[in-house]
This record gives C-alpha cells, structure tokens and sequence, in this order.
C-alpha cells in the first residue's frame, strides 16, 4: 500500500487519533462529550467511551470553572484557540493539568462544537512551582548569607576602629578575641560555598588511604567537647569493636561530613543529649559498609521539611540562619559528600524531640600491614633557623593579605620584598635574586598565570627560582593550571604560618642560597627598545603592540612635564610615585637602559634621599624619554 493510499483509506486516523498520546475530545459549545479516544484511560484512569454523552465542564476544578467558560464562549467566535489550560478531575479523584488546542468546527463544518486536542501539562506545572519554590529558596539564601557575611566583616571593622583608640590592655585583648572570632565565622561561611562551588564543578577529588575509626573518631569528639560544655550537653559515642580495622578510604571527607552532622547537632540542641555512634553494617569480602548515626535531643525537624533539609539554598526554616548562624550549606555538603561515594544518607527527626542522621558509607577493608595515616595533620614545631635569611618576593595585590604574609615571614627574619602584581615581579627577579617566589595568582595588570610564564622564559639562572602559587582555588584544575604555567608548588588560601613553614621547609626545602655579587654596568644614554618580551606575551598581536606603543607616546610627555614641575617645587615624593607609575610600562616595553634610572628616581623620591644627585639624573632621564618617544614615533611611521 502506498502512502497515498494509506491516507486515503484513513488508516492514519487510528494511529493519529485512537492510539496517539494526546487526549481527544469532540464536544459542542454546551461542554456536551460527543467522542473521547482511550488515551483518557491511560492519562486520567477512565475506560473506553465512559465519558460520551457527560458534560466535559462537569470535570474541571470548580475554582477554574468560570475561566474556562469564558474562553470557551471566546473560543466560539474563533477558528482556532491555541494552549488553555484547566485543571481535569481523574477516576481516582485527584487533578491533572491540561492544556488543550480547540479547533471549532463552526468555521470547518457549520456545526457547533470544537476537537479539542489535550495534552498532560501535570510535570511541566509541578516543574515550574518547583523552579519558583528553588527561586523563593535561593533569594532567601543569598539574603540570609549576605547578612551572615557582613555580620563578621562588621565586627571585624567595628572592633578594628576601637582598637585604634588606644583602649586598654584588656579591652585589647577583648577587641582582637571578637575580631579572631568573627573572621573564624567569616571563614567558616566561604569555605561552604567554595566546597559546594568545587562538589557542582565535579572538582572534589577522593583519596584512598588508610585509617581507623578508633582512632579518628574520639579525637573528632574531643574538639566539640567545650561547646557541648558550654551548653550542658552530654556527648558521647560509641563503636563497634569490628571497626577497630584499617580501611581505605577518605578520612578527610569523612571528617568533614562528621563535623558537619555534630556541628548541627550541637547548635540545634539545647537540652539532653547527643551520641555518635559507629557500627560495621555488613562484610563482603574485602568490603565493607560502615553505618554512623548521630542522634540529639534537639529542636527536630517539621515533617515536611523533611524532603528539602538536604537541597542547596534550603533550611528546615528560614529564621534558622538569623537565629543559629553558618550558611545553610553543611547538609547540602553532607549529602554531596555521601553520594559521591556511593553512600546513602537518611534523617528520622520529630518536633521538640530530636533528630538522628543516618550515614551509610562503603569502604575498602585494609590489610593489617598498612598504617594508618593521621587526618589532622601533626603541627610542625617552626625553627626559624631552618628559614631565617631566605630572600623572598611576595606577589599580593591585597593590602590585607600582604600584610599578613610579610609579618609571619619577618617573625622568621625573612627578608622580604613586594610586588603589587605581576609585572611589578617581572621586574623585581629581573634585578634581584631570591630563594622563592609567594605568587598571588589573581592580580591586576598581570596575573600570577602571566607573571610566571614570563619568568619563566628569561634567558637567566634565575629561572629556577622556586615559584609558590598563592591561590583561595585549590581544586585539581587550578593547580593543573598553575603547575603548567611554570609554577612548583601551590599553598591554598587561608593558609597559616604552620602551613607556610611547612611548604617552604619541609616540602620544597629551600634553603638560603649565596647571593651572586651584583653584576656593576656603566649607564649608558640610549633610547633604545626591545619589543621582545611584548611580542611573545601578545603572541605577536601587531594591533596590541601598536596600541601599547601608543599609548605610551601618548602618556610619555605628560608625565615627564609633571617630573619636570617636581623638580622645581623640589617635591620629591611626587616625583618618585611618577617613576613608580611607569615603571612597568618601561618592562614591558623592553627599555632595559632606563630601568636602573627609574628605580633610582623611584627610591630617592620616596625616600628624600641623595638630593644633591636627584635632580640631575631626572633631567637627564626627561631628556632620554623625549628622545625614546621619538624613537617610537618613527617606529610607528614605519609600520
């Protein structure tokens, strides 16, 4: 049969029609159901040809109905009326969402009725009131961590001020207990949001090593033991002697979702108890599945709630937040954390009677020759001896955390050198050498990923300076993405002085090295460039370097009138910020003769220093660039 034939003979009508997935209906403009095909059954529960001779408006939710009649009087003056939605009465009593297209047959046939062609719109309905429900929830979260977040940093700032009105020695140490404690806060709150950020990315990476929960899990305890204290709560646990194995898995992970369960637990418990408890659930050969449950007689958790604790952006309640704290990440966390080890969280919870938290984890059973590995970290005992003298460049655009790195490593006698940003420390390895290079990896001008390549290719022994990525983004990419630009290690951010020490020394073991006698090199008055470190950092973009190039022909003059005009009101630190101010553009540009003379303009101004020399090599200096800026006009004319 062909295709024709099969359309004359209508055989398409019971494929179309009888067996298609919408729902049919032919019905006159009074709602009478003339003919319905057996899709309803399948979609709304009736059986064949039960619904002819009823009333279809019989069946939609009466809080619709009037709505519906309006469009269907509208529908009458019309041939075609596409997407109205109504809710549909089913066999077993509950609702559908359905949306129909009306054809009226008035306009077709001279008759009055409509085909109604339906279609189920339930899921699509309950997805659109869930993504609003997500929306309502994620607004509510952004307010309440926006509010979580400038708690903290208002302490810190408040307290900051009072602590520069020379208060007493006690109220001292009052304002920098509440400022320690604030950032702890501050601190807690962003490393949800960085953990949640790094679980959604899939960057979270699982070891396999070794532990002990016998181990583990008292030292875990002990660290809440004060807040229990505090509140007069007991806090207890308990675990299976068949526990008391080596097993492979990660126990840092672990920790974390232990932190989190008791973290709430303690919070969210006012009066009674709290109990940890540790069990073997079962063995299969060299695998084993461990249940932990954590139980407290705590506030508990409304039923319905029940199904959204564990979503992003969710809380039992929204005045849980303004009430306890934290972010409202750490059940999210918890649960990621699980199921990316293929574990099972459950939570039973009641009202003003507690909740207990179920945890299913599976993990490898080791053999009894492994040891296990301590997840806290032993801290190092600092001997500033290993480390006193060490030339380092500190390469941090905030003043705060600059600030903070260059006081640890001035306590171990370091000596230290800063850089705003990456260019600034391109040229501070071209001058100086040092033992290491702390490099802040997101910067102005140029960031750490730029700063290192650049170092990285100068034709000098110093390219085997050890570079040490100093990055908040500490996933497996991100430190890919540093090792690969030429860096030899990383230390995430917040790190402490511990860490620090234990990086420099212990890892890389840097040491002091002997200083290279400083290489003496006459001035010379020359105006020439190399455009070479340009080039390759543009990958030979013409247009960029033309731009560049211009821009300092165009800035150049400018400048050098305003030294020109210091030097008349003998205002020295104004010159030596002018020299400051273009100095990177000079490196970038290749003016290696130059560069000497910037920096001593640089120093001298700032400091008020060899004034007898000062002005004399300025001038100078003003003459060169007047010459080099020529110098760049012909280069342009000749491109």
């Amino acid at each position: 049969m062909t295709l024709q034939q099969y359309v004359k003979k209508g055989s398409f009508y019971k494929a179309v029609v009888e067996d298609g997935s919408d729902l049919i209906f032919v019905v006159d403009y009074t709602g009478d159901i003339c003919y319905h095909n057996d899709s309803v059954k399948e979609t709304l529960g009736y059986r064949s040809k039960s619904l002819i001779g009823k009333n279809f408006f019989d069946f939609v939710l009466p809080a619709s109905l009037d709505e519906l009649r309006v469009r269907f009087r509208q529908s009458q003056k019309r041939a075609y009326t596409e997407k109205v939605e109504f809710q549909f009465l089913c066999a077993d009593r509950s609702y559908r969402f359905l949306e129909f297209n009306a054809i009226n047959l008035k306009h077709r046939e001279g008759m009055d009725g409509f085909i109604l062609d339906c279609r189920d719109i339930t899921q699509r309905k309950r997805d659109a009131e869930e993504l609003v429900r997500l929306q309502k929830a994620k607004e509510q979260f952004l307010a309440n961590i926006s509010h979580e977040i400038r708690t903290p940093i208002n302490g810190i700032a408040g307290m900051a001020g009072l602590l520069g009105q020379n208060p007493s020695t006690e109220e001292r140490e009052a304002y920098l207990n509440a400022i320690k404690h604030s950032a702890e806060n501050l601190k807690v709150i962003i490393n949800d949001i960085l953990d949640l950020a790094a679980i959604d990315s899939g960057k979270l990476r699982f070891e396999k090593i070794a532990f002990n929960f016998t181990d583990m899990v008292p030292s875990l305890i002990g660290t809440f033991a004060y807040q229990a204290k505090e509140k007069k709560l007991t806090l207890d646990y308990s675990i299976d002697e068949k526990l008391n194995r080596i097993l492979l898995g990660d126990p840092v992970r672990l920790n974390q979702i232990l932190i989190n369960l008791i973290s709430n637990a303690v919070k969210f418990t006012h009066a009674g108890a709290i109990h940890i408890h540790c069990a073997l659930e079962r063995q299969q050969n060299d695998d084993c599945w461990v249940r932990i449950e954590v139980r407290d007689t705590g506030v508990g958790i409304p039923e319905e709630k029940l199904n959204t604790i564990f979503e992003s952006f969710s809380q039992a309640d929204a005045s849980v937040t303004r009430r306890y704290g934290g972010s409202g990440l750490g059940l999210t966390i918890v649960k990621q954390l699980v199921d990316l080890q293929r574990g099972l969280i459950t939570v039973k919870s009641e009202e003003q009677h507690g909740s207990t938290f179920i945890v299913l984890l599976p993990y490898t059973i080791g053999k009894a020759s492994t040891p296990p590995q301590s997840t806290a970290g032993a801290k190092n005992v600092i001997d500033s001896k290993q480390i006193k003298d060490l030339f380092i460049l500190l390469v941090e655009d905030n003043d705060i955390n600059r600030l903070y790195a260059k006081s640890i490593l001035k306590n171990w006698h370091c000596q230290v050198d800063i850089a705003e940003n990456g260019l600034v420390a391109i040229e501070k390895v071209k001058n100086n050498f040092y033992d290491v290079v702390l490099m802040d990896v997101q910067m102005p001008v140029m960031d750490g990923y730029e700063a290192t390549r650049a170092i990285r290719l100068m034709d000098m022994p110093k390219n085997a300076t050890p570079i040490v990525a100093l990055t908040a983004n500490a996933t497996k990419r991100d430190v890919e993405k540093c090792l690969a630009a030429g860096m030899n290690d990383y230390l995430p951010k917040p790190f402490t002085p511990d860490d620090l020490y234990r990086k420099l020394v212990d890892e890389l073991k840097i040491k002091p090295a002997p200083r290279p006698d400083p290489e003496v090199k006459p001035m010379e008055k020359s105006n020439k460039f190399d455009l070479t470190y340009l080039r390759s950092i543009s990958n030979n973009n013409e247009d960029f370097i033309t731009e560049m190039i211009q821009t300092f022909v165009q800035s150049m003059p400018g400048i050098v009138t305003e030294m020109d005009a210091c030097l008349e009101e003998k205002n020295w630190e104004k010159l030596g910020k002018l020299a400051h101010q273009i100095k990177p553009s000079f490196t970038l540009l290749g003016i290696h003769d130059l560069r000497p003379v910037i920096l001593f303009i640089e120093e001298n101004g700032k400091n008020k220093s060899n004034l007898g020399e000062l002005p004399t090599v300025t001038r100078d200096f003003i003459e060169a660039c007047k010459g080099l800026v020529n110098d760049f006009i012909k280069e342009l004319a000749a491109t």
